[in-house]
């Protein structure tokens, strides 16, 4: 076994302290096999921003789904010059009686379906009409609705003459899209070459229905919402939230007023609440439970919440209640006791459905009472099993960000450990207040170094664990003396 690996273990059985990089790695392994029996919620595509696909996005259709043209002008057919149809343009949304022949043309604009027998498009800038009467007008303007005088020919119809006012029909229902005025017997010309298929997108050009335009994991940003609209989806699979109930434990606590005669505020219910829904999961409750064991048990076994946070409890004092409870209620214990400063008594736990019938699968992270502590269980075990749970995306599923730590950094002999930092000038800048009890530093951080045993010397490059909230990087807090 690896030194510092965890192994499975009844509750009940000692169970060696696990390295920080290991116990991390549990706790993604532990949300992820959580993760495969929970169906993924759909979700309205004006409700998924910022969730993640639990499944691979797959085409629910082609795209485009029909031949499209891609510019205003002419849907023709065969080489020209073409006689252009009567019955008007083919809008988007509209479905046109087929090209039946070569050589003829109908308007066309952009985003419509392609009549069938279309050879290619042909941009209206790129074109010109004429009327091709016996005896009639002869080639007009250039631009079929803009006639330039640049474009005029010897030989048009005199200004005036019903000649002239039947080409000038013809041009202007050519240029918006109504019905050119004698369309049979409008001739259209190319002032380029035409290529076929040119300024056609083609059915199936972007994808075929069932290809996958995303896989599973992808976060859902309004450029995907707008791809799942094109390919068809009104919802979209996301995971359900990680429920979480919040148990704080002690009989030593208060929730208002001054700390008296022994009795101290208690500071991580307010805090792990908000911390837990900044990580995505969806806290049912916070409850306050004494130092009763029977109490604990209740509240363990019989919550309804996918991964149960406790908050002291964990370590061998005469009213550390936690390990026993996991002990009674059958779990296995996954990490019991993590290398790392502050927080090594921390733990993770798994509750079998057998130990609670008709329940699935639970987790318990069982964190320190101290407060820094707390925080530390919660980015080592709470955050990356959430993030697994709840789709495998975020900051604990991918490497943490390195940074060069400005001062040298006092380290634990044996323990990785972890400092509140601020960013300043692309450096780490470590926060003096970083005590198992103090919140002054994390209150002032924007995230957490990860120190290795022994220390770090000044600009080495360290891991940085982020905050789950935006944070003001670079800025530094008001009381200067907070550095270290």
């Amino acid at each position: 076994m690896t030194p510092g690996a965890t192994t499975d273990a009844p509750a009940g059985q000692p169970h060696r302290a696990t390295a920080w990089p290991e116990a991390r790695a549990a706790a993604v392994r532990a949300g992820a096999s959580a993760r495969a029996g929970r169906p993924p919620l759909g979700v309205p595509l004006a409700r998924a921003l910022g969730q993640v696909l639990a499944e691979p996005l797959l085409a629910l259709t082609d795209l485009p789904p029909f031949d499209t043209s891609a510019m205003d002008g002419w849907a023709v057919a065969g080489p020209g010059p073409w006689t252009v149809r009567e019955d008007g343009a083919v809008l988007a949304g509209q479905v046109s009686a087929n090209l039946s022949a070569a050589g003829e043309a109908v308007r066309i604009a952009t985003g419509a379906r392609v009549p069938t027998g279309t050879t290619a498009v042909l941009r209206t800038e790129h074109s010109r009409t004429e009327d091709a009467r016996p005896g009639g007008a002869r080639p007009g303007g250039a631009r079929p609705g803009d006639a330039r005088p640049e474009d005029a020919r010897p030989g048009s119809a005199p200004a005036g003459t019903e000649e002239a006012a039947v080409e000038e029909a013809a041009v202007e229902g050519a240029g918006t899209g109504r019905p050119l005025a004698g369309a049979a017997d409008v001739l259209l010309h190319a002032l380029r070459d035409v290529v076929p298929g040119q300024d056609i997108r083609p059915r199936g050009q972007e994808c075929r229905s069932g290809d996958e335009l995303l896989p599973a994991g992808t976060t859902v940003t309004p450029a995907v919402l707008g791809l799942a609209a094109a390919a068809g989806y009104d919802e979209l699979p996301v995971p359900s939230r990680p429920r979480v109930e919040i148990l704080v434990l002690g009989d030593e606590l208060l929730t208002a007023g001054l700390p008296h005669e022994g009795l101290i505020r208690d500071a991580l219910g307010p805090m792990l609440g908000p911390w837990l829904t900044a990580l995505g999961a969806d806290v049912l409750a916070t409850r306050r439970i004494g130092d009763d064991a029977e109490e604990l048990y209740a509240a363990v076994t019989g919550s309804p919440a996918d991964l149960v946070v406790t908050t002291g409890g964990t370590a061998a004092g005469p009213v550390d209640h936690v390990h026993g409870v996991l002990d009674k209620a059958g779990a296995t214990l996954l990490v019991d006791g993590v290398k790392v400063r502050p927080g090594h008594p921390m733990l993770l736990a798994r509750l079998d459905a057998a130990s609670a019938p008709g329940r699935p699968v639970r987790h318990v992270v069982g964190l320190p009472g101290n407060p820094l502590a707390a925080v530390s269980g919660l980015l080592t075990l709470a955050e990356p099993l959430l993030t697994a749970l709840a789709g495998g995306t975020g900051p604990a599923a991918s490497s943490p960000r390195r940074a060069a730590v400005q001062d040298e950094v006092q380290g634990h002999p044996y323990d990785t450990r972890l400092v509140p930092v601020v960013r300043r000038g692309g450096r780490a800048v470590p926060l003096r207040y970083n005590g198992p009890a103090m919140l002054r530093g994390i209150a002032a951080a924007d995230g957490l170094a990860v120190v290795p045993p022994g220390g770090a010397r000044s600009g080495q490059e360290l891991d940085i664990l982020d905050l789950p909230w935006p944070t003001d990087a670079g800025a530094v807090p008001a009381q200067g003396a907070c550095f270290t």
